[in-house]
């Protein structure tokens, strides 16, 4: 992997009212690595994203894509970005075919590109044959489907990918895992967040835990066990310990009583 820094987040935070979403935020992701966000609901995961393609502007701090500057040039930046929301968000009114040619048109690709990619990606999400259906009548995942096509179809430099996975069948779920670990080896960045531990594991070089606005830990799944003292743990265990939510024998004896 190179040491060319695709991601760049230094000192962020973020208020809604009294409420501090980011506090003093701070991360780098290298050319081609794969980082995972974990953190329970409300960790400050999404924002985080969100900001990254400059949809939410931070109070402080500074972040830079491909050493573009995010608060100044976020149209420039969503051009060499990838995004996939945690929840499909999509123009029902177009079907997935309509939906992604204007895709592919923003980004300027080229007619006969943009034809072979959006072809490419409807065969392997088993789509082809109903890309004229209308986006509305498409399931959630078969809407995941589309959003992640739409993310990948510009052949990006970083994935932003919130929740990728929700919705997916395993078939899917296993294309898109194996489809970031190839463009790894290309030079793509991915950050995403998810809670399933096992996938992080699975599929991330290095990951930060977040909880409450705050970075607790940050490393390879080795050193995320090392800094909590819990050598051989699992990264559920490691997980509850950090984020306080350890706790949970008791919460469910006094569900089942």
């Amino acid at each position: 992997m190179e040491n060319t820094r695709v991601l760049e987040i230094d000192s962020v935070s973020k208020y809604f009212g009294s409420l501090k979403a980011l506090d003093n935020v701070s991360l780098a992701i290298g050319s081609g690595e794969v980082f995972g966000l974990l953190g329970p609901n409300g960790s400050g995961k999404s924002t985080l994203m969100k900001m990254i393609l400059g949809l939410i502007k931070p109070d402080a701090g500074t972040i830079k894509v491909d050493g573009i500057d995010v608060r100044n040039n976020s149209l420039q930046v969503r051009r060499i970005v990838g995004y996939v929301p945690e929840t499909p968000r999509v123009y029902e009114f177009l079907t997935a075919i309509e939906y992604l040619d204007f895709i592919a048109d923003i980004h300027q690709m080229d007619a006969q590109a943009k034809k072979e990619r959006i072809g490419e990606f409807l065969r392997a999400f088993e789509l082809e044959g109903r890309e004229n259906e209308m986006l509305s009548g498409y399931s959630q995942g078969m809407k995941q489907k589309a959003v992640i096509t739409a993310a990948l179809i510009h052949k990006p430099k970083l994935l932003v990918m919130d929740e990728p996975l929700n919705g997916l069948d395993p078939r899917s779920a296993r294309i898109v895992k194996d489809l970031i670990h190839q463009l790894s080896k290309e030079g793509v960045s991915t950050i995403f967040s998810t809670h399933v531990l096992e996938i992080a594991e699975a599929v991330c070089d290095r990951m930060a835990i977040m909880s409450g606005g705050t970075v607790l830990a940050e490393g390879t799944a080795s050193d995320l066990r090392s800094q909590a003292g819990m050598p051989g743990s699992t990264l559920e265990e490691l997980f509850l310990k950090l984020t306080g939510t350890g706790d949970v024998k008791n919460i469910v004896e006094a569900l089942l009583k």
